[in-house]
């Protein structure tokens, strides 16, 4: 039985974008290409884009259907693959995020209200990620064990739940 991953992160709108992109999905198919029995879905399978409703249905599909997102946020991420990662929590996928320190979801010593933070990742996808890495064959020995059967903590839609029972709890408005 193979393993289906679903591959998110940002993609050039309009033809003219796409003329000189790179296509930065081959290299993370490739890469991950090491691991056996495995196949790989992405939005760019639906290409009518006069058919929003219908695009939307195709990628939360082809995330209902797949046993494991990646999501590719090196670089910035647009409103679909966002809220691509909360659908995945919908229908209880692990989420998998690759995000190098230092670029525009993750900086290292910033400040925020006089506050130093050493490692900051952006609260979003810090809290829709099962796993959080900074490079795609860090998650490869992860992917393995979920595909093996182990049991790993997988967050579901009730995330949201527990964030605002948090910030309930943390403000003493609960």
């Amino acid at each position: 039985m193979s393993l289906k991953i679903c591959l998110l992160g940002s993609l050039p709108k309009g033809d003219e974008a796409r003329k000189n992109w790179t296509d930065w999905k081959i290299d993370y198919k490739n890469r991950l290409s090491v691991m056996p029995d495995i196949e790989f879905t992405d939005g760019d399978a639906w290409t009518d884009e006069s058919r929003p409703f219908e695009l939307v249905g195709h990628d939360s599909y082809i995330i209902k259907t797949a046993d494991l997102i990646i999501v590719n946020a090196e670089n910035k991420l647009g409103a679909g693959t966002a809220q691509e990662m909360i659908i995945a929590k919908y229908f209880k996928k692990p989420v998998i995020t690759i995000l190098p320190k230092d670029t525009h979801h993750r900086k290292s010593k910033i400040v925020f209200n006089g506050e130093l933070i050493d490692d900051w990742i952006h609260p979003f996808i810090l809290t829709f990620s099962d796993l959080l890495v900074e490079d795609l064959t860090d998650c490869i020995g992860w992917i393995k064990e979920l595909n093996k059967g182990t049991e790993l903590k997988i967050k579901d839609i009730t995330t949201v739940d527990q964030a605002v029972n948090s910030f309930l709890k943390f403000t003493g408005r609960n």
